[in-house]
């Protein structure tokens, strides 16, 4: 009994308090999230860092997260990489920078079906200190063609995106995605 009540506290304390699709339109969407997380800015900085043991396995093109990499620097590559010569570019780092006391963490990329649509998105992660340890957001702005109809995919987008970000929340947390 103490175990359930225990996960309850953790999955409150590692959930978004607010997240959505917060405006969208045949042309683009900009989706955005945050928490409160119980865990040091430190952590949470780092572990935004190493998306390989965060991300969804799922929601890569080898089917294993571990096979991803993100250099953060500006310039560098949240780059896939699998097989015999294979790889992905999903984004590149444009912006890592620390600013009175809030780390920024800058990617320009179109993830997944988006980078083929030609789409242009920009994924900024913020964690700062808070109170209760860390506060981490989120926000993924896309614009594109709007013969595309990109207000019709951004419920789509938002779900995996939401996905993530709840297992990189928990994972500075508690050292799992679970």
């Amino acid at each position: 009994m103490r175990s359930i009540a225990a996960a309850f506290v953790l999955l409150a304390l590692a959930t978004p308090a607010s997240a959505a699709v917060a405006s969208s339109s045949p042309s683009g969407f900009v989706i955005e999230a945050e928490a409160e997380l119980a865990a040091a800015p430190e952590t949470v900085w780092r572990d935004l860092r190493r998306i390989e043991r965060w991300w969804n396995s799922a929601h890569t093109y080898s089917g294993d997260a571990s096979r991803l990499r993100l250099d953060a620097r500006a310039g560098g590559c949240w780059c896939e990489r699998w097989g015999d010569g294979q790889s992905v570019e999903h984004g590149r780092v444009v912006l890592v920078m620390e600013q009175e006391g809030v780390r920024t963490l800058r990617v320009i990329g179109a993830f997944g079906p988006l980078q083929e649509m030609g789409a242009t998105g920009v994924l900024t992660f913020t964690v700062a200190a808070h109170a209760s340890g860390a506060k981490l957001a989120m926000s993924y702005r896309v614009s594109g063609d709007a013969a595309l109809g990109f207000d019709r995919i951004a419920p789509l987008v938002d779900s995996v995106l939401m996905e993530q970000f709840g297992r990189l929340s928990r994972y500075s947390v508690a050292g799992s995605t679970d």
